[in-house]
């Protein structure tokens, strides 16, 4: 009697006991900690942006550098700041996890701000000034250049660890399983975007005008400060954040899939057989060890077949996992081969706004800057065109536009992806026609009236710069968007990563065609259609046309092939659907919702 008693007494204590995880739940995650991460990512955009603004400007005033050897050097600096997200991917998920990537990553990029000051503010360090008809200018030294690599290096590096793990930390904050945490995750794309791009706009119109016009000492020393302020908001936030471990690296997943698929190459794929599917019997997560297959790319699936019962030891282990892996690796590859098609595509949309923070700055520099009798336009603002074209765009559509249509029509109004990713593509069609069209009008101005700065106004090119940003507002952020919801949680930083890639490669990508116009126009004595320190005895705006010429053929691509592999956002759900069912412990091998690509 005395014991059930006590059990009774316990069972009710038990009831009336709150649950111990409710307030946890509570207290971590959500928008309370996204604000935290926003604004570090905000002040660290306003550090590292106000260098890829104005860096054509800095390196052409202050390092004398000119033509292909500076397009070069600012195109290869952003690629690297862009593909060493892949590292910080790869270091956030097999070993420190996002919160500390970001972190070091926020301690690298202040030193490398710091360096950046050094030779803004060290007289020694760099060579000395142009003169005003940039004629003899002396070049800089290998050391000084030295000093300064040193300090865009460590801009790269620390943008390796922000770059993939900001996004994908911002998106962990979200329980994701609820109705309202879908919801604010498809805001949260947009508002992370136009959250930092504010920012931007007032900040950067003050930095960069006082880079240029007053001290570049004291427009190095303001982003300095931003990033401090960005490591200080970070660490307040802490005890705010839904701090996830790593889970190990999907990029060796990855590799272990294609060397598995590779060595049972010639296994034949025949249902008679009925081959089984390795799930680890030791994962303790249900949803990923039965996770459902998917009807593509059914050549990686080899590397998931059991073909001889001896590669699974008595404890239900793989044997060699460079041989066989589970069906969870094999769909976590198929994932990352199935927005490879978006990802080529967004290459070309990339490639165009790449265009504008050297050519479109080298443009501005050329041109007439001056407001009244005194006031000079920094070249680096019409870079700010863009962002505010973005902003306004992001304000109309989130805003406006689907509040209102949903009102009206009683349905979700959101533009389908397809339809902003090909009117992102139109869009950067029409920005490299105005650029070169705008291009012709300044060069046979300057020409006419025999001057190196031509007489027309900075302001014709404001349409390239708006239609840059119309790019960026309707291809990269719905690109941003479709990299994070076709990975599963755990690969979101490889999203991240690959977004950026994109980004990268499309910098190099740059380099390259102007390298290789560069040396095939310059042959036979001609004077060559790109290089020097004078736009006026260039034809960029021919090379303007053979981007718009690139972005046809990206129009052509994405038409009829890239866009077959946007699944719609219906057919995504049903097969998250379909995987819940069976790690409900169906027992069955449900196909997924993804058509058959």
């Amino acid at each position: 009697m005395e014991t059930r008693r006590h059990s009774s007494a316990t069972s009710e204590d038990r009831e009336n006991t709150p649950p111990p995880s409710q307030p946890a739940k509570s207290t971590k995650g959500g928008w309370k900690a996204i604000k935290y991460i926003i604004g570090n990512e905000s002040f660290e955009k306003l550090a590292s942006m106000s260098l890829v603004m104005n860096m054509t400007v800095y390196l052409r005033s202050n390092y004398n550098m000119s033509g292909i050897f500076l397009v070069n050097v600012v195109s290869i600096w952003i690629g690297t700041c862009n593909i060493s997200s892949l590292a910080g991917a790869f270091l956030s998920d097999a070993y420190i996890g996002k919160f500390l990537t970001l972190l070091y990553g926020s301690f690298a990029s202040l030193l490398g701000m710091g360096m950046m000051t050094l030779t803004a503010g060290v007289p020694k360090f760099k060579p000395p000034k142009c003169s005003t008809n940039h004629l003899n200018c002396v070049q800089p030294e290998n050391w000084q250049l030295g000093l300064l690599f040193i300090g865009l290096g460590l801009l790269a590096l620390g943008a390796g660890g922000l770059r993939p793990c900001g996004i994908a930390f911002g998106a962990d904050q979200f329980d994701t399983t609820t109705p309202k945490g879908k919801k604010q995750l498809e805001s949260f794309f947009n508002l992370w975007y136009l959250s930092f791009t504010v920012a931007l706009i007032v900040a950067l119109t003050v930095v960069v005008y006082i880079q240029t016009n007053i001290s570049w000492v004291i427009g190095f020393a303001i982003p300095t400060f931003f990033l401090f302020s960005s490591v200080t908001i970070f660490l307040i936030g802490r005890h705010t954040y839904v701090v996830k471990k790593p889970e190990g690296s999907v990029f060796t997943d990855i590799v272990q899939v294609i060397v598995a698929s590779i060595r049972k190459r010639k296994v034949p794929y025949d249902h008679n057989k009925n081959y089984s599917f390795y799930h680890p019997q030791n994962d303790d997560n249900l949803e990923q060890k039965n996770v459902a297959r998917t009807q593509r790319f059914k050549c990686l699936e080899k590397a998931a077949m059991i073909v001889d019962p001896s590669e699974v030891n008595a404890n239900g282990v793989a044997e060699n996992k460079w041989r066989l892996c589970s069906v969870q690796q094999v769909e976590n590859l198929k994932c990352v081969v199935g927005i490879l098609p978006i990802w080529v595509s967004g290459m070309g949309c990339m490639l165009v706004i790449d265009q504008q923070s050297t050519f479109g700055v080298l443009q501005a520099m050329q041109m007439t800057r001056k407001i009244g009798r005194k006031f000079m336009i920094p070249p680096g603002w019409m870079s700010e065109i863009s962002m505010i074209t973005l902003s306004i765009w992001i304000f109309i559509y989130e805003g406006i536009y689907i509040p209102k249509l949903m009102k009206l029509l009683k349905r979700d109004s959101r533009l389908t992806m397809v339809m902003r990713i090909r009117l992102g593509i139109i869009m950067s069609i029409f920005c490299m026609v105005t650029a070169a069209l705008t291009e012709r009008k300044r060069r046979d101005s300057s020409l006419e009236n025999d001057t190196y700065i031509a007489p027309i106004h900075i302001y014709w090119l404001i349409p390239q710069f708006m239609l840059s940003g119309l790019t960026e507002a309707f291809n990269s952020v719905a690109i941003m968007e479709f990299f994070t919801t076709q990975m599963p949680e755990n690969m979101r930083t490889v999203a991240s990563a690959i977004f950026f890639i994109t980004l990268s490669i499309s910098s190099y990508l740059s380099s390259l065609i102007v390298n290789i116009i560069h040396k095939l126009t310059r042959s036979n004595g001609r004077t060559p259609w790109l290089g020097g320190h004078d736009l006026n005895k260039n034809k960029l705006d021919y090379y303007y046309f053979i981007i718009a010429g690139f972005g046809v053929l990206n129009m052509i691509y994405f038409t009829f092939i890239a866009s077959k592999y946007v699944a719609p956002a219906k057919v995504i759900a049903v097969e998250k659907e379909l995987r819940t069912v069976e790690a409900g412990g169906s027992g069955r091998n449900l196909s997924g919702g993804h058509r058959e690509l």
